[in-house]
């Protein structure tokens, strides 16, 4: 993983609800996410499980840029980034772990 930072977009298996995230260890962060690490968070309380789409900076601050900016778009915009590079909506946490 590129050291820096990255910023990722999670969901559940209906996919009727989205979180756009930004963490300095992907690979920890969806490991919580999928394990209710924190069980009154947002992400558990829908049970965003499934990691759908992430991206890799070199610096955190390049990823908390682009958090920012795909929280800003429409649902219909982050749709459309995550059928860019994956189209079936697949969980990526396993390329993650290989990362």
């Amino acid at each position: 993983m590129i050291r820096g930072g990255a910023t990722y977009i999670m969901t559940n298996e209906t996919h009727t609800t989205l979180y756009t995230g930004v963490t300095s260890d992907l690979k920890n962060r969806v490991w919580e996410h999928k394990n209710f690490f924190y069980p009154e968070s947002f992400t558990a309380k829908y049970k965003l499980t499934k990691l759908v789409y992430f991206e890799g900076f070199h610096r955190i601050e390049e990823a908390i840029g682009r958090e920012k900016q795909i929280k800003g778009g429409s649902r219909k915009q982050k749709e459309n980034l995550i059928n860019s590079i994956n189209p079936e909506w697949k969980d990526l946490y396993k390329e993650v772990l290989e990362w």
